[in-house]
């Protein structure tokens, strides 16, 4: 007896627009993301909510692999701080992303007042990771990074497990491609950090 399972498609968030009916404060949108753990819920620079479902064991496995390859260096450094995907961050655009992974320069992060630390930090990370999944649109996680670098981030790799490429940006710098790479370096924002994409892919 076989069994057809359903074929990975990708998935488009769900977009909530709220204004201007509704103007969530940081606190409220912070709370209510809380209330709602299950989702990945981010808000865009239009406060608009996007929402979407957790992400496949899968890919999540991948993630933890590359988060931990990062945590390693970033305790070797000791020059900054490192995140998770469940960090979320307040962009200068007034948008809240959750990159899949991130470091920060220790002195920008403990610069922020520890209360506000606590819930989305308004900073935008120096360095991140997303890491598309079988389902994600490659158009939306584009259209973010692009973002992130518009609001400060200095280097940040999107990873395309579906297409095994890797998409490096960069502020003032044209987009590089990688086809199916062994190995990312983080130099020279993150030096002697290198990336084993055996384990992501």
């Amino acid at each position: 007896m076989t069994t057809n399972l359903p074929i990975a498609t990708e998935i488009i968030p769900v977009v909530l627009q709220l204004q201007p009916a509704i103007a969530l404060t940081d606190d409220q949108f912070y709370e209510l993301c809380q209330l709602n753990h299950n989702f990945h819920i981010e808000r865009n620079a239009d406060g608009e909510l996007v929402i979407m479902p957790p992400t496949g064991s899968e890919t999540d496995e991948r993630n933890f692999n590359l988060v931990g390859q990062l945590w390693v260096w970033t305790k070797q450094d000791g020059t900054g701080v490192g995140f998770g995907s469940s960090g979320g961050f307040t962009l200068p655009n007034g948008a809240v992303r959750s990159p899949d992974a991130a470091w920060i320069k220790r002195d920008r992060w403990e610069a922020i007042p520890p209360e506000l630390r606590k819930k989305f930090a308004p900073i935008c990370p120096e360095f991140l990771i997303e890491l598309r999944s079988e389902t994600d649109n490659l158009r939306i996680l584009q259209d973010k990074m692009q973002e992130y670098i518009d609001n400060g981030t200095q280097l940040g790799w999107l990873i395309d497990r579906k297409q095994r490429r890797v998409f490096i940006y960069r502020p003032n710098i044209s987009v590089e491609i990688l086809d199916n790479p062994k190995t990312l370096y983080g130099e020279p924002l993150l030096p002697g950090f290198v990336l084993d994409l055996s384990q992501v892919w």
